[in-house]
């Protein structure tokens, strides 16, 4: 957010013009905070009211947790019906570059220039910032908490970038997360185990930076002034929304609409943004994962679970990659 207000992106596209939107006035944190809290869990559903929905999801998975046997049996539906809807939307996202397209080609012939120009700097803030936070505050924290060396982590976090990058998902980079941290990195599977699919349900970083930067963008586009207190409900929701998002592609946008509605700010710079979230959704699913594997190796650091001659050998786990195929001796 201080890298969006310092070099303001938004600043000079003046969409307010191109929109009737009318800003309605931003609720308080107070009244934020109470409505998290849903009265109808089935209407906030509805309404797509997800603040409201993640605090029923975990109250509800604490009454689960809490219910022995039957618990089991509802979890069980509800862990195949997560599949059934990550497959909906990885359907959907298949779908959505050539409606991005007709969007967005219909968008940037009423926008003119100028709008574009504001749309490739914020494409650079954010990805600017994004490797930032992956170079500079990860190698800190891997440095100070455990004394390990950022530049062979980061050598050895080539795979799974490149993979999480290609995929956009930090669901799907899980294996290849797991096994960069345990047989490269030399961390012990029952810690591995625990914090790499913890990590890619609730370290979504990227996702938040994201939110921060294009609440900001929006709200320079469309002229729209944010009081500090408006900067602190943003900071709380998206911190709330990153944690709330599936690690599948293009999830980011669907959290960002929250955002900007508890904000009062137009849903139209979606669609301004959409167009180059693909490529910014690939960075920052490789940023998340990267925060993954340096919390592992930090915490199997700090319980005694990392083998450090593992870590600083370059080439550990480079037999166990190949694949030799070799013919049955049986008849």
């Amino acid at each position: 957010m201080s890298l969006a207000l310092l070099f303001g992106p938004g600043k000079g596209a003046d969409l307010s013009a191109a929109s009737t939107f009318t800003a309605a006035e931003a609720p308080t944190l107070g009244q934020v905070i109470v409505d998290m809290f849903p009265t109808n869990p089935i209407s906030s559903m509805a309404e797509g009211n997800t603040l409201q929905i993640i605090i029923f999801a975990l109250l509800f998975g604490i009454a689960i947790s809490a219910s022995g046997q039957p618990g089991e049996r509802v979890a069980a539906f509800f862990r195949d019906l997560n599949e059934v809807i990550l497959k909906l939307v990885a359907l959907l996202m298949n779908l959505a570059p050539y409606g991005v397209f007709c969007l967005m080609a219909k968008l940037f012939t009423s926008l003119g220039l100028g709008a574009i120009v504001s749309l490739a700097e914020y494409f650079f803030v954010l990805a600017g910032g994004l490797v930032l936070h992956a170079l500079v505050t990860y190698s800190t924290l891997l440095k100070v908490f455990s004394g390990l060396s950022p530049i062979t982590f980061l050598k050895k976090m080539e795979d799974a970038i490149m993979f999480a990058f290609s995929t956009a998902s930090s669901n799907a980079t899980i294996p290849v997360s797991m096994e960069t941290t345990t047989r490269r990195m030399g961390a012990d599977n029952k810690i591995a185990s625990f914090t790499i699919p913890l990590g890619a349900t609730i370290n979504m970083d990227g996702t938040a930076m994201m939110q921060g930067v294009a609440t900001i963008f929006i709200s320079q586009a469309f002229n729209v002034d944010l009081t500090m207190m408006d900067y602190v409900t943003v900071i709380l929701t998206a911190t709330l929304a990153s944690i709330g998002t599936a690690g599948v592609p293009g999830v980011g946008l669907v959290m960002l609409a929250m955002v900007l509605n508890q904000v009062g700010l137009p849903l139209e710079g979606i669609a301004l943004i959409m167009g180059v979230d693909r490529l910014l959704d690939m960075i920052r699913t490789a940023v998340n994962i990267t925060g993954d594997c340096a919390v592992t190796c930090i915490v199997a650091k700090s319980e005694g679970a990392l083998d450090e001659k593992r870590f600083n050998d370059m080439h550990a786990a480079d037999e166990d990659e190949k694949i030799v195929f070799k013919p049955s001796t049986q008849a």
